[in-house]
């Protein structure tokens, strides 16, 4: 057992590029547009009929000045390595520079608001990626009367509509390629998403793939141009296609094991969550999760080999609502002193005790204690000879392995105790996770 500890299983070595994404661990989603003027979320267009036309008070009174600067200062205390914006979402409002629309923030503000957020995060140290939807809602080319999301899928009015694909590809493709062309190199690309009836076939994920991987080599790929937040695609079969993705991207849950591919090794996964219930700014939605809960699933996709990439929506001004920014505070305040357990780290190979996790990275476990004992703590999967010395993560003083009357009945398990009496019941140092740094012989 002592020789399996804290070793990373392997992977298939096409999920080579995403190395530096899964030491990172931990980046910040952004959905922002157009759509945060009403305030209802990002789908607000699908979910209450609403035509181009009547979308158009939106986009006319779209005019935010957003301080870039600021969120990436929000992202880097909170402890993100990585942050993606929503280039495009399923309205078809680009906030690039395409030549291939006027429907963008360029043509009706002249903010590229693209370029400002790439040029900030970078600045800043945070690796940068672009989210891209597939679907495009303001373009009369794509499906609309029948399609499963289109905003005027049972409009009377469209009932005779003909989609023509065919252009359509043509012009996704051609901003997909205007983004993968004019702001240097991309660390993710984020494309959203395939359901029935609108899949790699109607994408031409063959000829997407082939531009991407010309003029982006190094770009990590989610696998939504065959997939969805339910649907893997084929990155989890034997046979993956080319566009299956470098990871997959369950979306506002956690797996309840680390995810795996049909020979049962180990696939790069990441889950996409929102800190209230919505993706874009909802005045209305009150429902914050809280720092401490999002710490714990931080921890707990990484336990699992996975990473988080936890969603913030500005409001139409540009801001981070001041919930958001609380949070993700109270996350930073935690990371700054217990990062080490989550940046380079995964599964430790010990089975997941009572109390909390275990992570592992550099030759070291990590135990997160959520829970505190009663009397001295059982440090659950390890024996007392595999231990060399276990310390306090965040300031580094020594938590001595310990006997004790009450657990004399397992001498050769390992306990460890929070105060000079191990047969005491003290509290946890932190009572979010403490995290004890274990060092093996």
């Amino acid at each position: 057992m002592a020789q399996q500890l804290g070793r990373p299983e392997p992977l298939d070595p096409r999920f080579d590029r995403s190395a530096w994404w899964r030491e990172d661990r931990f980046g910040m989603f952004i959905h922002w547009g157009a759509y945060a003027v009403p305030a209802r979320g990002e789908w607000v267009r699908s979910y209450e009929r609403l035509s181009v036309a009547d979308y158009q008070p939106a986009i006319d009174a779209f005019d935010p000045d957003p301080d870039f600067d600021a969120w990436a200062a929000t992202a880097a205390a909170a402890g993100m390595r990585y942050a993606v914006l929503t280039a495009k979402h399923h309205d078809g409002y680009a906030l690039f520079d395409t030549a291939l629309s006027d429907y963008s923030t360029v043509a009706t503000l002249g903010r590229d608001f693209v370029a400002e957020f790439l040029a900030a995060f970078r600045a800043r140290g945070i690796k940068v990626g672009l989210y891209f939807s597939l679907l495009d809602w303001a373009r009369p080319d794509f499906p609309h009367h029948g399609d499963l999301q289109h905003p005027m899928r049972d409009a009377v009015e469209f009932r005779d509509h003909r989609p023509d694909l065919a252009s359509y590809r043509a012009f996704m493709h051609g901003q997909v390629r205007e983004i993968c062309s004019h702001y240097g190199p991309l660390d993710i690309l984020w494309f959203d998403f395939s359901y029935a009836g609108m899949g790699p076939d109607q994408w031409g994920a063959a000829e997407l793939i082939r531009i991407v991987r010309e003029l982006q080599p190094g770009a990590v790929l989610d696998n939504r141009l065959e997939g969805s937040g339910p649907e893997p695609g084929s990155i989890l079969t034997g046979d993956p296609t080319p566009w299956s993705g470098d990871f997959t991207s369950p979306e506002q849950v956690i797996p309840a094991e680390g995810i795996r591919d049909a020979a049962g090794r180990p696939v790069p996964w990441e889950s996409c969550l929102t800190l209230n219930n919505h993706w874009g700014y909802c005045r209305h939605d009150t429902d914050w999760k809280t720092a401490p809960m999002l710490i714990h699933k931080l921890v707990e996709c990484v336990a699992k080999g996975g990473n988080m990439l936890l969603n913030v929506g500005p409001d139409a001004r540009g801001t981070f609502p001041a919930q958001s920014r609380e949070i993700l505070a109270g996350i930073g305040e935690w990371m700054d002193a217990n990062a080490d357990s989550i940046r380079g780290c995964g599964p430790a190979g010990v089975p997941k005790p009572d109390w909390g996790w275990w992570t592992a990275g550099r030759g070291r476990l990590y135990a997160h204690v959520m829970e505190s004992p009663i009397g001295p703590l059982q440090l659950q999967g390890l024996r007392r000879d595999q231990i060399d010395d276990v310390h306090l993560l965040s300031d580094g003083s020594q938590v001595p392995v310990v006997d004790a009357w009450s657990v004399a009945d397992h001498p050769e398990e390992a306990f460890v105790s929070f105060g000079p009496r191990p047969e005491w019941t003290y509290p946890l140092p932190d009572p979010v996770d403490t995290v004890l740094e274990v060092t093996l012989r």
